[in-house]
């Protein structure tokens, strides 16, 4: 399986990511086009930098007209427009939606100018001609955005205005970013996306409200659940837009993973850092484990999203359909629950399990395809096994074994898998049951249990 790592050793912001992707091979021409089919007035243009002793690939937002686009102060979204936030020169990255010690003639009352609601950027994106993926991903990051300032100011996101973050080259970035990723998947082949723990910095950004300690509060939240430290460095180094593309891309978290790299980037941030080459580092390979006849998947925890609905008028067929359709769209499962409604009407309460990235997708799905006028949407901690795979040799034929194992490594559940034993099954005209059968016996003989 392909994966890219992201090793966030001075943090993540948006400016970073796209120079990481085209240093290790995105052609900047790719990103180009997708930020063109936005039909605004900017464009991406690569240069080389040299960082601490990297030479790194460094990616800027230019207006049509040339001039460096505006690079803002704010740290996040503001609500309408009484909480814009004004950044510390002092911080470390100048991603677009957090800049800082930036040269340009525009003003800071000019940026507020270029405010948008969250719904007025999702028709941007949704009126192009950008592929679904790209869309998907871009969307989700700045619905990210928006649900963490709105969680952060306690007012509805449809109070929430991007400002800054809004603007034309903050929505370069992340479409740019979005772009990118999809023509890793899409030519290379890549699957998963992991990160590093990230190195949030320290010191403090200083906002409207007032002075806030690194990592600023949308910040904060975004990275939830995912592990982070600092480093004793005095800048802020992981930007709302950085943590929310990786919210987007739906990341877990690890320690360099075992893979046979193809590919390496390093995508620079605006500024030096003393003794510290501020890059993003991307690496793109295949995944491996210490026993090549073995792959290990997952971590012990991660984030699921829950849809939940009601419908009390919907035959058994069309929910039949709708679930099959949530399915082949992403969804982890999908479940019918029998309930009992007001008045005492018999109804089906609908549940689809899905990773958050996917939450948009199959809301609407759900919205599309059954009767509901209304869903209930959150997102909870789910914990899993350890995943590897085995092999075994029976004679129908080779047989992979999942196996499932706690972080000390003990195996406490292991099971064949289904579309193997119903391959041989059919081929062989037996028992589904009795290849399952051997198939454990196998396995546990070769383990030693037998």
């Amino acid at each position: 399986m392909k994966i890219a790592y992201l090793d966030c050793f001075s943090g993540i912001s948006g400016d970073m990511f796209l120079g990481a992707l085209v240093d290790a091979g995105v052609p900047i021409e790719a990103l180009q086009s997708a930020v063109a089919s936005l039909e605004l007035e900017a464009r991406l243009d690569l240069r080389r930098v040299n960082r601490s002793g990297i030479d790194s690939a460094k990616v800027d937002v230019l207006t049509t007209e040339g001039e460096l686009a505006e690079i803002a102060h704010a740290a996040a979204p503001a609500v309408a427009h009484e909480h814009t936030h004004e950044h510390s020169h002092d911080a470390g990255h100048a991603d677009h939606d957090h800049s800082h010690g930036h040269e340009h003639s525009h003003s800071h009352e000019q940026a507020h100018a270029h405010g948008r609601s969250l719904s007025a950027i999702q028709g941007i994106i949704r009126g192009s001609s950008l592929p679904a993926e790209v869309q998907r991903i871009a969307l989700r990051a700045f619905e990210l955005l928006g649900y963490a300032e709105a969680k952060i100011h306690n007012v509805p996101v449809e109070s929430i205005h991007f400002h800054e973050v809004g603007a034309v080259d903050a929505i370069a970035d992340i479409v740019g970013v979005a772009a990118g990723c999809h023509w890793l998947a899409t030519e290379w082949g890549v699957e998963r996306w992991i990160c590093s723990p990230l190195n949030v910095g320290g010191g403090h950004v200083h906002c409207a409200h007032g002075t806030f300690p690194v990592p600023a509060p949308a910040t904060l939240e975004l990275l939830r659940d995912l592990p982070v430290y600092a480093s004793g460095v005095k800048k802020e180094l992981v930007t709302p837009t950085g943590a929310a593309l990786l919210r987007a891309l739906d990341v877990t978290s690890s320690n360099f993973p075992a893979m046979r790299m193809s590919a390496t980037g390093y995508g620079a941030g605006s500024r030096d850092i003393p003794g510290k080459p501020n890059v993003l580092r991307l690496v793109v390979g295949e995944a491996t484990s210490t026993d090549s006849q073995q792959r290990y998947e997952l971590q012990t925890q991660a984030r699921i999203g829950i849809i939940e609905t009601t419908i009390d008028d919907a035959t058994p067929e069309l929910l039949s359909y709708v679930a099959d359709k949530l399915i082949a769209s992403g969804a982890s499962d999908v479940y019918r629950t029998p309930i009992q409604m007001k008045k005492g009407r018999a109804a089906v309460q609908l549940t689809v399990l899905c990773s958050p990235s996917k939450s948009e997708l199959l809301r609407e799905i759900v919205f599309r395809e059954t009767t509901t006028l209304g869903l209930r949407y959150r997102e909870e901690h789910k914990f899993v096994l350890l995943r590897r795979f085995d092999s075994v040799t029976t004679q129908w034929g080779e047989i992979q074994i999942k196996i499932g194992t706690m972080e000390s490594g003990e195996a406490v559940n292991y099971a064949p898998e289904f579309e193997d034993c119903r391959k041989a099954a059919e081929t062989h005209n037996i028992p589904l049951k009795q290849v399952m059968q051997a198939a454990m016996a196998a396995y546990f003989a070769k383990d030693g249990r037998a």
